[in-house]
């Protein structure tokens, strides 16, 4: 015989079933109690997982005494925790082991799937970057010849490139000298980069050596996958700079000394397939030709602005290939007019091109140092 108030055996049966793992049955023992109907009959309480907990019949007897607001229940009660009948389950220590070991697993899958859900919606939320389509169909001269030019098929196989230098804010205002980046736009594409070029150097040697500096450059696509390099060691009369893929040289540029004109020599290997005399002075457009003076490609240095040219470094030059065949032309391409040339550049001579861009922009169009001067807004 065992002696309860209505509020202990609730506070009991709660315990009970939180240590199960049933909030729910717990929740419902709070709000009402089992023993409303003290007279006799079997109550039957289910927790989630399908077990059972039976109370045997029992009689209840209540006295008529009361302390305070409750009442005290007087009882016979038998827990069926074994023995009896076969279909309740055992409620042992074992039993309740298995089950935390089972509420355990449950919730540590559920966390792994909620993080693989907001994972990927994260994913979803985050713009991708992705490399713009050519603007020129990569067929005929411009079919890829070897793996090296399927490996810058991305980046050349285009009419126009505009590239453009960063403003190196320290040689601005210290006159300190930093690595040269650029970014490769296709005008057809305007709103997103093709590419990048970024200048690896020594520190001392940009200070000291200023545009003589030997520096090496990587040339990446969108996706800042390293497509080239090109490598320019230091020069005292005329500069050198080289195009490699993969270690490998595929061409070179020249520079041929004169008083006043602009004059590279381009290489293929070791055979010149094109020649760039510029007049010098003011003139700021570099035509490249081939051995008959046919135009083969054009480099433009863009004028920016007031600002631009005074103060900064950050210059700007449009390449133009010219066009291979009306049919070669896809997507916005065919709204801008193209340079008219004797023939398109393949693949690796656009690459030596570029390399000549490089080359032209370190050459005269890089400073010396800054003016020294505090931080003010320049436009265009």
């Amino acid at each position: 015989m065992l002696c309860f108030s209505r509020r202990s055996l609730s506070s009991l049966l709660r315990s009970s079933f939180h240590l199960r793992g049933d909030p729910a049955a717990a929740a419902a023992v709070s709000c009402s109690s089992p023993f409303s109907d003290l007279v006799g009959g079997i109550k039957r309480l289910h927790s989630r997982a399908g077990n059972a907990i039976l109370w045997r019949n029992s009689q209840l007897c209540c006295s008529q005494r009361r302390f305070f607001e409750g009442e005290q229940v007087s009882f016979s009660l038998f827990r069926c925790f074994s023995g009896g009948n076969d279909n309740v389950p055992r409620l042992d220590r074992k039993f309740f082991l298995q089950l935390w070991v089972l509420e355990s697993k449950k919730l540590k899958a559920l966390e792994k799937r909620y993080r693989i859900v907001s994972k990927h919606r994260r994913n979803y939320s985050q713009p991708t970057l992705q490399q713009p389509p050519v603007s020129q169909s990569m067929s005929g001269l411009l079919e890829p010849k070897t793996s090296e030019e399927v490996k810058i098929a991305t980046l050349l196989a285009r009419s126009n490139l505009l590239v453009t230098r960063d403003i190196e804010w320290a040689n601005l205002v210290l006159g300190f000298e930093q690595e040269n980046r650029y970014i490769v736009v296709d005008v057809c594409y305007p709103q997103a980069p093709v590419g990048s070029i970024r200048e690896q150097s020594n520190l001392i040697a940009r200070q000291l050596l200023r545009t003589r500096r030997p520096f090496v450059a990587s040339i990446t696509d969108a996706l800042g996958n390293e497509l080239f390099r090109v490598r320019r060691p230091f020069w005292w009369i005329t500069s050198s700079i080289y195009a490699e893929i993969d270690g490998e040289e595929i061409g070179v540029v020249h520079r041929r000394w004169h008083l006043w004109r602009r004059i590279y020599d381009l290489y293929l290997g070791n055979t010149q397939f094109a020649v760039v005399e510029n007049p010098g002075f003011w003139n700021w457009t570099f035509t490249v030709k081939d051995a008959d003076g046919e135009v083969l490609a054009q480099i433009d240095r863009d004028w920016r602005g007031f600002g631009f040219e005074i103060f900064t470094d950050a210059g700007q030059y449009v390449i133009r290939f010219g066009k291979a065949d009306a049919a070669a032309k896809t997507g916005p391409a065919t709204m801008i007019e193209e340079l008219e040339v004797k023939r398109p550049l393949t693949l690796s001579e656009r690459a030596v091109v570029l390399t000549l861009a490089i080359s032209l922009d370190n050459d005269y169009f890089s400073r010396h140092g800054g003016w020294g001067i505090p931080f003010m807004a320049v436009g265009e």
